[in-house]
This record gives C-alpha cells, structure tokens and sequence, in this order.
C-alpha cells in the first residue's frame, strides 16, 4: 500500500503540540522546524492544508484571563470561544511568518495564508450532558465544590488539583471551507482549523460560541474528506503506532487496515487521551473516500512517511 510522492496531490497536516512548543519563545523556535518541513513537501509537488493543536497556548489565554477576574474588579470573564481565537489568530501568525521565511530562504514565489476558523457542532451533542476535557487554571477543592454549586462541571486531573471540565462535541461543518478551498485552489499553503475550530452553533442563521472544545484530529479528518485531500498525516509524538505499547511484546506498526484497526481498538489497544483519538480520526478519513490513506508519525519522518519509508499507514 506505499507509494511515492505524486504532483498536485493534496495533503491535510495535523500538528500536534510537540510541533509548536509550550510558550510564546518555544513557539517561535518550533514553528521554523515546522516550516522547514511544510516547504519540503511544497517542493515535491503536494498542496498543503495546516491544521494545528492549541492546548498549551489556549491553556495561557484562558488561565490569563480567568486571573484577570480575579484582581481586577468589575472585569468579565472571556468566553472559551474567544480564547480559541486569539490562540488561532497568534499561533497562525508565527506558523505563516515562519513558511513565508522558509520561502523566501529557497527563493520560492509561495503564498501561505491563515483562516480563522468556526466549526459548527451539534448543540445535542451527547458531549454536552459529558464534559470530559479539563481547561484553564488548577482550582482548589472548595472552588471546584463552589463552581459545581452553580452548575460549572469541575473534574480532577491528574492528581494536580480540579480543573473546569468543557465538553467535546463532534465537528459537523467548517463554515470558512469555501474560503479554504479557493485558498488552497490558487495554490497557498492554508493555516486553519486551529485547536478543532472555534465551536459555534447555528441559531436562525446566527452563529453562537460554544463553551466546547473539538479534537483537532477529528476536524483535520473532517476538512481532509471535505477538500479532496488524498493524505491526512497527523504529526505526533511516536514515529509509528504500536500495539501493546510500553510493554515487553510492544510492536511497532507500519501497515495498519482499517478493519485491523478496529480490531485493536476493541482490544483496548490504543489510550484514551492520547492515540485513541487519532486513530479514529484516520479512520473516518480513509473510508471517505477512495485510495484515501492516513499518515501517523512524527513531524520530523512526514516527507519519508508520504514515500513509504516509516510512520503507520491507515487505509481500506
């Protein structure tokens, strides 16, 4: 099921957080490694869509602002959607800045544009009865208590204190995706989706911000199928998937089928919290559409594992 590297074809890159570091410093320096590895596939002919994390940085935004409340009388807490935002608005800006460089470096005429992005979601989601993602600043045991006396969902994480818990609704619809499209038609590397999309609703027309947060994996699945792409690579933390990982018999995998896939997952084979997700996610892709294939592995192994040399390959 590998192949080599085709002109024109179209790839969907999910980065994971490794590839944006934890703090606006970090950031600067991740994203020009990042860069380097976007214009290496620009160069072997592939279109690029950029779709991106925003834990650490939306976390900063979020606990920045909740502190705000608290020493500045009168000041209103800000929305969840609007801390999407500004993270979409301020990690997009280094990512762009950092391929407009990395063309210029190659004496390369490319064009690179970032897309705030609204991604609208089910307002009866079941997510929404089962808030599970903890966000913003570490609370006490009586501040959690007291935010679930007024109906704020709190949860335990990690055994580092209670954290507002938010829920995690599907994506049904990337309401910028014409733009993307048109974008991605005239040949820019497009910047979007950031941290699964701002989560909205559609009220009589209005679109309404919602306290949510979407797993970017699935939307970067969502766009891969909706823009035609024929890879979604989701940059990650390990080279390959592994079954049994971190065990005496782990095996790391290079050709994953979907049903094989499935397989592993009723097994229990894959975290929750950490390769569960995307392995879903490369599975509602490559059963979008014919010869679609997902790519898992790191972003540093993304130009080896489009030609088949490493990463887990997900297909029919």
């Amino acid at each position: 099921m590998k192949e080599k590297a085709v002109e024109n074809k179209r790839i969907v890159i999910a980065l994971g957080g490794n590839a944006l570091g934890k703090d606006i410093e970090e950031q600067k320096e991740a994203v020009a490694r990042t860069a380097r590895v976007i214009v290496d596939l620009v160069q072997q002919g592939f279109s690029i869509i950029v779709t991106h994390g925003n834990g650490p940085q939306v976390g900063l935004i979020q606990n920045a602002m909740d502190n705000l409340t608290l020493v500045q009388e009168g000041c209103k807490q800000v929305p969840l959607p609007t801390s999407v935002a500004m993270s979409q608005g301020y990690i997009g800006i280094d990512l762009q800045n950092a391929i407009k460089y990395e063309f210029f470096r190659r004496n390369i005429d490319g064009k690179v544009s970032t897309i705030l992005s609204q991604v609208e979601v089910d307002e009866n989601d079941e997510a929404f009865q089962n808030p599970t993602k903890p966000i913003g600043r570490f609370l006490t045991k009586e501040e959690a208590e007291k935010n679930e006396a007024n109906g704020v969902r709190c949860m335990e994480d990690a055994g580092r204190g209670y954290r507002i818990a938010v829920p995690s609704p599907m994506p049904k619809r990337i309401r910028e995706l014409e733009t993307i499209r048109t974008l991605m038609n005239a040949g820019h590397v497009v910047i979007t989706c950031g941290g699964g999309g701002i989560p909205v609703v559609s009220r009589a027309g209005k679109l309404v911000g919602m306290n949510a947060v979407i797993d970017k994996d699935n939307v970067s699945s969502l766009l891969a199928s909706q823009t035609g792409a024929d890879y979604l690579v989701i940059l990650t933390a390990v080279e390959k998937v592994a079954v049994n990982f971190g065990k005496e018999n782990q095996e790391w995998l290079s050709d994953l089928t979907v049903e094989k896939a499935r397989e592993c997952i009723a097994q229990g084979q894959f975290a929750k919290g950490s390769m569960l997700p995307k392995v879903e996610a490369a599975i509602r892709f490559a059963e979008s559409g014919k010869g679609r294939k997902t790519l898992i592995t790191l972003l540093d192994k993304a130009s080896d594992g489009i030609t088949g040399k490493t990463g887990t390959l997900i297909h029919v």
